[in-house]
């Protein structure tokens, strides 16, 4: 076992000391050693209860003649740090769990983990951590919440009351109305009910193999989760020693591959590019932003959900048959875009386990024969403005999938809000939010405040939003994000000018600043990227390491 070199031997007394000192008896220095990484935080509704399921858990492993060791991870709530400087810190907090996963593991040297999961950035700053180390490893989130309804039995979610905001700014609804959104739109545990980065995370955990059937689609504090729950501890006892389930061999290129064609049918939040690069990294896999488009163009979008579509969310999805139902309705169009043959925690091949998986409600889940669209719900424009690379939503798209308008630029999402709210953005004007990536930022702030209002003011299908930040996952509408290089490094949505006129192509990939080469060269030599003053040590060493969105903004180290 690994764990022998913290627990054998004659020299290994004192450790075995320590270990009794926190009940540990003779037996059990012959037991696998199992991290139990927990991401119990009082703050996120997705994860206040998980210390009670990090219970049940030990519970299980204990039964299964293993020896538990719990340990918790940071967390940060979206959410509650959207639209201040809070936001900030949400994407470097991936770092910080990542590197607490490896730390943990390796300074105790255990045998295998179980990572409980469910929201933000937790998901995959869990899978890094958790690859660094490649010990036989199962995830198993917390679940996602149920939706809400308004007093007219309208469903709601959590995108539903940052749009609200829009609309009371607008006048459209009532302060009473905000209020009944604001207590109903968030009515239990769990990550937030629709296709958010969340549950976008936690879906395709179940594409890549290293998570049980039903991972991302049942929903939280339910027996049906809790019973995951404990067949997922028991697995992990199973497979504790067994090195054929080392992380690596199950997330492998074949893995990536899987979660990017299922983030494609689910048209998963744009999030999701940016931490699978990142995955796929730590993976040791051979896989570049401008891939994603060739899955895209073999997936069709088939499942359209909360924020894209407001009636459906996660709850309905796990009632049409789930993961495994759409995972079989991919493969159905048989192009070899999603890789049957790749192994899974639970020791069959993903193939094997959708064999007899079906649609259950094809209003929810549709086929192939009637898809929201030929292509994945996922797309990655490149052009003068984006040489890297950006993302949109393509399932999010509000009105047409092409765009021509006047730039009105902002450098900072604090000016975008109060030009939005002051009147300054127009139908046919593309805003532009600069100096929010994840060395300008620093820490890459997601953009749903911005997003949120420009719907809830009725311009989603006439106003363009791009930026070198990102996304969150409720967000919709013609909005791109990721613009790689960003402003702070010297990317042409830095020298952007109000008025310029930029044009977008989804069909085409395509995204340009349609400027005079002289002119543009001008601006070339003249420019200087802003550098933000900011207060925090931490934010300060993350913008000295981090690299831009198109590799997944990870940081950088001397192998690198």
């Amino acid at each position: 076992m690994r764990s022998d070199q913290v627990k054998k031997g004659y020299n290994r007394a004192p450790h075995r000391s320590l270990f009794r000192a926190t009940g540990l008896k003779d037996e059990d220095f012959n037991k696998p050693f199992i991290g139990v990484a927990n991401s119990y935080i009082d703050i996120i509704p997705g994860h206040f209860f998980l210390h009670e399921y990090a219970v049940i858990i030990k519970d299980e492993i204990r039964k299964n003649g293993c020896v538990p060791f719990e340990f918790n991870t940071i967390g940060v709530d979206d959410g509650i740090a959207m639209g201040h400087d809070g936001m900030l810190y949400s994407l470097p907090s991936r770092e910080l769990i990542a590197n607490s996963i490896e730390t943990m593991m390796n300074a105790h040297m255990l045998d295998a983990m179980i990572c409980i999961p469910n929201c933000d950035k937790i998901v995959p700053g869990m899978i890094m951590g958790a690859l660094r180390v490649n010990v036989p490893t199962v995830f198993v989130s917390g679940g996602p919440m149920k939706k809400g309804y308004t007093k007219e039995g309208a469903p709601l979610d959590l995108n539903s009351a940052f749009e609200a905001v829009g609309k009371f700014e607008k006048g459209d609804i009532s302060e009473a109305e905000l209020v009944d959104i604001e207590c109903n739109a968030c009515p239990s545990g769990g990550s937030c009910s629709g296709m958010f980065t969340a549950n976008s995370m936690n879906t395709l955990m179940e594409a890549m193999g290293i998570a049980l059937p039903g991972n991302g689609t049942i929903p939280a504090l339910t027996l049906e989760r809790e019973a995951l729950i404990r067949k997922a501890a028991k697995r992990i006892c199973e497979i504790a020693l067994d090195d054929r389930f080392k992380l690596k061999n199950i997330l492998n290129e074949k893995a990536v591959r899987n979660a990017f064609a299922i983030d494609m049918a689910m048209g998963g939040s744009s999030n999701t590019v940016l931490h699978m690069l990142a995955i796929a990294k730590e993976a040791g896999v051979n896989f570049a932003i401008k891939d994603i488009n060739e899955i895209s163009k073999n997936v069709s979008h088939i499942a359209k959900i909360s924020p894209s579509l407001w009636t459906v969310h996660m709850e309905d999805i796990n009632k049409a048959g789930g993961m495994n139902a759409v995972m079989k309705e991919v493969s159905r169009r048989d192009n070899g875009i999603l890789h049957l043959d790749n192994l899974t925690v639970t020791g069959e091949t993903i193939g094997e386990r959708i064999a007899t998986a079906e649609i259950k409600d094809t209003t929810v889940i549709h086929t192939l024969e009637n898809p929201y669209s030929k292509v994945g719900g996922l797309a990655i424009l490149f052009g003068n403005l984006a040489q890297a690379g950006c993302v949109i939503k393509t399932a999010g798209i509000v009105g047409g999938r092409q765009f021509i308008g006047k730039a009105v630029c902002f450098d900072s999402q604090q000016e975008a809000l109060s030009g939005i709210v002051g009147g300054r953005v127009k139908k046919g004007d593309v805003v532009v939010i600069r100096y929010e990536g994840p060395r300008g930022g620093p820490g890459m702030q997601e953009m749903l405040s911005p997003t949120s209002l420009i719907m809830g003011m009725g311009l989603g299908a006439d106003v363009a939003l791009i930026t070198d930040g990102r996304f969150s996952g409720a967000t919709r509408g013609f909005s791109i994000g990721h613009v790689s290089p960003e402003a702070a490094e010297g990317g042409l949505i830095g020298l952007l000018q109000d008025g310029d006129t930029i044009q977008i192509d989804v069909d085409a990939y395509s995204i340009e600043a349609l400027i005079d080469e002289a002119e543009l060269a001008r601006r070339k030599a003249a420019f200087k990227p802003k550098v933000k003053t900011i207060q925090g040590s931490w934010l300060k060493q993350y913008r000295q390491l981090v690299t831009n969105a198109s590799s997944g903004a990870v940081l950088r180290t001397e192998e690198a």
